[in-house]
């Protein structure tokens, strides 16, 4: 879902065409009583963002590898609650506030760097073993992937920076409900994610039933895993400070 690139095409264009569709004698109405207008052009690029690879896809793809369909599952469920905090965050206005405050985004920036930098390490240094094929994923596994997940999407402020991007070019400039627009937008969003990660943790599983009874491909698949978080956290750590 970090997909900052594509959003600033959009951003242009879509807000040149919102401008229009709201000006005086247009005739544009609006989705709803919420403000919402061209949700059908909302959803297209939604789903064209998500289907678009990136670190969370990588990392829903590793999961899956190493630990089965459940595993992918658990990592694209954490990274969709991840993404709900910051879509909550926009909506009642947290996320404007991290952005005009250097202070705020400086400290969100440092946790989060240093957080994927840990796991990274920590990923790099650990000796995976193989898993039979008839074993399952731990309790213990899954809730570890989850909330690796959660805490991954949760504290890059990147994240922050693309949904107060993208919303607000869906919802009209004088809605009198934008939190209740930015969340139902943010809702579709996410759904509309996570179904799609669901499908490649499934695909990715399926695919790699042999590579998980092999100790040396379990071992490659946490180094990469690792060099990704290593490689995400220095990014975050080298953001500019707003």
């Amino acid at each position: 879902m970090i997909v900052m690139q594509f959003v600033r095409n959009w951003h242009g264009a879509v807000g040149r065409k919102a401008f229009w569709d709201e000006a005086p004698g247009n005739g544009q109405a609006m989705d709803g009583t919420l403000g919402i207008h061209e949700l059908w052009l909302f959803i297209l690029s939604g789903l064209l963002l998500n289907v678009t690879p990136g670190p969370d896809t990588a990392y829903i793809i590793g999961r899956s590898v190493q630990l089965g369909w459940r595993g992918g599952a658990a990592a694209a469920l954490g990274i969709s609650c991840g993404c709900l905090v910051h879509v909550f965050g926009a909506a009642i206005g947290l996320s404007a506030l991290l952005m005009a405050s250097s202070a705020a985004f400086a400290v969100v920036k440092l946790v989060g760097a240093a957080y994927l930098l840990f796991s990274g390490i920590r990923m790099l240094l650990s000796r995976p073993r193989p898993v039979p094929a008839a074993a399952s994923a731990g309790g213990t596994s899954l809730r570890r992937v989850f909330w690796q997940g959660v805490l991954t999407c949760a504290l890059n402020p990147k994240v922050a920076l693309f949904f107060l991007a993208f919303l607000p070019q869906f919802v009209a400039v004088d809605s009198p409900h934008k939190a209740l627009a930015f969340l139902t937008l943010g809702l579709i969003f996410i759904c509309n994610g996570t179904l799609w990660c669901f499908s490649v943790a499934a695909f990715a599983a399926r695919a790699a039933g042999r590579f998980r009874q092999s100790a040396g491909a379990m071992a490659w698949i946490n180094r990469l895993l690792g060099g990704m978080f290593v490689y995400l956290g220095v990014r975050v750590a080298m953001m500019d400070t707003r």
